[in-house]
């Protein structure tokens, strides 16, 4: 018998994404006219697909339902090469989350559960994690009441062999005290974006609320993504800021989700974690200047920036 390869295990959500372009924002009760639109497959399948351009195996541990958008994600998901974990939920649909992008890249929620929001301790138990492995948690997962104590109450029994890595995303703030410290508490990485960690600390300089966080949270390390300017990597009580590749925006959308996936992948891989976060700035970096959430690029496109922005 030969050993498995370390995966990724993703224990989020995924979604179908309703993406519309807009020239602005409507105002409270009025419309506007989308100047194009697009419907498929998002929320957690992002990472996930993120980490399998990298070269990484991926395994999506979250739920899924039955009727159309359940087959579009489940498509999705065989296309990019991602084993599923669980059994279809019957009588009920995937979610849906609606994207509204504004001419700066920037994109706005609105979002509909459906099976996804229903992971159970049962759910959980399916999962055969072994060492090498890594577990991807959403704070989407953490703040859903059926997943997010059903994660708190699963997280302390992973092993130590398999690294945890959360991402407690715009939701931050609606998460359940005893679910975030759970969370927090076996956590090796906690990566977030720049708003994420201000909420979570009351700091707004982002280095030092990587600082703050990297005091209360896990076992390694912490990330604050801060956009055009980077990523903050805060280790040891030390931060510093990995600088970002300037590129020309057309949509932010998944951004954060690249970076995550790209970082992870680099992990697995061997990196230490200032390169990994320069490989996940580069993913990030190529990821905005494309239309779509799922816009994380292969490895052979990073490769590429990095070796450009190395010569120059």
């Amino acid at each position: 018998m030969t050993a498995r390869s370390p995966r990724l295990v993703h224990t989020g959500n995924v979604v179908v994404d309703v993406v519309m372009y807009l020239p602005h924002l409507p105002e409270v009760g009025g419309d506007v006219l989308a100047s194009g639109s697009r419907i498929t497959a998002g929320g957690g399948l992002n990472v996930m697909v993120s980490a399998a351009r990298q070269g990484l195996p991926v395994a999506y541990a979250g739920m899924h339902g039955t009727g159309p958008f359940a087959d579009l994600a489940r498509e999705h998901l065989a296309q990019a090469g991602i084993d599923l974990v669980q059994p279809a939920l019957p009588e009920i649909d995937t979610g849906f989350s609606v994207a509204l992008v504004d001419p700066e890249g920037e994109r706005t929620f609105a979002t509909s559960v459906g099976a996804e929001a229903r992971l159970g301790p049962a759910d959980l138990a399916r999962v055969d994690l072994r060492p090498g492995d890594v577990v991807y948690v959403s704070g989407y997962s953490l703040a859903y009441p059926s997943n997010g104590p059903a994660l708190a109450a699963w997280l302390p029994t992973v092993p130590p062999e398999v690294t945890v890595v959360v991402d407690p995303g715009p939701l931050v703030a609606e998460i359940p005290a005893s679910v975030l410290t759970a969370a927090r508490e076996r956590a090796d990485w906690w990566s977030c974006n720049e708003r994420e960690a201000r909420l979570l600390t009351d700091r707004s300089d982002p280095e030092a609320a990587a600082v703050t966080l990297a005091e209360r949270t896990g076992r390694v390390g912490v990330l604050v993504r801060v956009g055009p300017q980077g990523a903050v990597l805060a280790t040891g009580g030390r931060s510093l800021r990995v600088p970002a590749f300037p590129v020309t925006v057309v949509d932010t959308n998944g951004a954060g989700d690249a970076h995550v996936g790209a970082f992870v992948a680099a992990l697995v891989a061997g990196l230490d974690p200032v390169r990994a976060v320069r490989r996940a700035n580069a993913a990030a970096a190529l990821a905005v200047t494309r239309r779509g959430p799922a816009t994380a690029p292969t490895a052979a496109e990073v490769d590429e920036l990095l070796a450009g922005a190395a010569s120059r």
